[in-house]
């Protein structure tokens, strides 16, 4: 796949290019303009992210970074299979613990929920740091309401970080994941409660809680773009519809009239035209 001009593989993370030194110069170079795209397109375009890191798995596959960035972009496309399978291969690789959470999350995408909370409950959440932690808890309370269990799941969330009032990159997403447990379990107050706290926290619009605070409230966003198109377009049938209805009018009125009362209202048209000439 073509890599743009603009890339040259230097925008990758220190500790990844560390980890291409094994590799030749050429093929680490190219290994990671691949892993660039990967990280480049994953939001916008997750298949384009996916074929990108497919070319960098084929390329160098022993080296752990790009088995992360593999299992990512798998992840991005909903292929949980592939994506549990690479993150393992990387975890092996490493010896880390940090893709702890989303190996979980795998087992969620596979319809096994049952192993998710296992994996919660295991030794090496201890060893995760604040943010894995956080994450760990957002899967298993997404485990705990995958089994209908919303008093769980509930539960599960509340925690020190919840409420505390330092804003953390991850205070946003836990908070509306408690709000929207709120919500989903009826408890409608306390739910509009905690997205308006998930909305003073998303300062990067990482979430819709805006959106789902303002439906709460009742209120409905029109996207004025499209309003004037649909006007426009209303517009321009009523005047073809007018034009139609003028031609259709005018064609009934010849129709009724017979040849002979033609003729005077011609006859009648010409002495006008003589009045005015004189």
């Amino acid at each position: 796949m073509p890599i743009p001009e603009d890339v040259t593989g230097e925008e990758i993370d220190k500790d990844v290019r560390q980890e291409l030194l094994s590799l030749p110069k050429g093929l680490a170079e190219d290994v990671s303009k691949n892993l660039v795209m990967v990280a480049r397109l994953i939001d916008e375009d997750p298949e384009g992210a996916y074929a990108y890191s497919k070319i960098a798995l084929r390329l160098a596959s022993r080296v752990a970074a790009v088995r992360e960035a593999a299992g990512f972009a798998a992840y991005a496309n909903q292929k949980y299979s592939e994506a549990l399978a690479e993150f393992r291969a990387a975890r092996r690789m490493t010896g880390s613990v940090e893709l702890w959470p989303v190996m979980a999350d795998c087992e969620r995408g596979l319809g096994r929920p049952e192993k998710a909370l296992e994996m919660a409950g295991a030794t090496e959440v201890h060893k995760l740091d604040k943010a894995g932690q956080v994450e760990m808890r957002l899967v298993a309370a997404g485990a705990r309401r995958d089994m209908d269990q919303l008093d769980a799941a509930i539960v599960t969330l509340q925690s020190p970080e919840l409420a505390s009032n330092t804003v953390q990159p991850w205070t946003a997403r836990l908070r509306y994941a408690y709000a929207d447990a709120l919500l989903a379990a009826g408890r409608e107050n306390e739910a509009r409660e905690w997205f308006a706290k998930a909305v003073e926290s998303d300062k990067d619009g990482s979430t819709d809680a805006s959106d789902r605070l303002a439906e709460m409230d009742g209120v409905e966003f029109v996207d004025a773009f499209v309003e004037d198109e649909e006007s426009n377009d209303t517009d321009t049938d009523t005047d073809a519809d007018s034009e139609i209805d003028d031609e259709d009018d005018i064609d009934v009125e010849d129709d009724d009239l017979d040849d002979d009362e033609v003729e005077p209202v011609v006859e009648a048209k010409d002495a006008d035209t003589a009045d005015d000439k004189d």
